[in-house]
């Protein structure tokens, strides 16, 4: 299967060529991305079960190829924490309450439920993306995260 729209030349991945038809927008999008990645205020493992999460709900098969399924036996309170968010995101964001961000608060800074609100409605809306434009991994492709 490939992805509805052609391949560009631009971007190294497929998700990253098919946005490359339009480069203003790949431009910040992977600034964004290395942004999350690479200066996170919040634990690698932490953001990329989240990301799991997400990629298990959205339906992107580029996002589920990444990794495989969200690993369910979360190290630390806080993953889980993060994880329940992701869930009840994809769930339903609009039915979010108050309830649950003030207890994200109890263990997490401003800063980082901050990011991590970010960073779960970049993931959503990334793996919409790759949802609405059938984007696939190659069959060999050694996803990196």
């Amino acid at each position: 299967m490939t992805a509805h729209i052609p391949l560009s030349t631009l971007g190294t991945t497929n998700y990253e060529r098919v946005m490359g038809h339009a480069p203003h927008v790949l431009a910040p999008w992977s600034a964004l991305e290395e942004t999350f990645f690479a200066r996170s205020l919040l634990p690698a493992d932490l953001l990329e079960q989240v990301r799991r999460t997400l990629a298990t709900s959205h339906g992107c098969a580029y996002c589920q190829a990444k990794a495989g399924p969200p690993d369910r036996s979360h190290a630390t309170l806080r993953t889980s924490l993060a994880v329940a968010y992701a869930e009840a995101f994809a769930a339903d964001h609009k039915a979010i309450e108050a309830s649950q961000i003030h207890m994200l608060r109890e263990h997490f800074s401003d800063a980082e439920l901050v990011e991590l609100v970010a960073f779960v409605s970049f993931m959503w809306a990334g793996g919409s993306f790759g949802r609405v434009l059938g984007v696939q991994p190659p069959p060999a492709e050694g996803l990196a995260v």
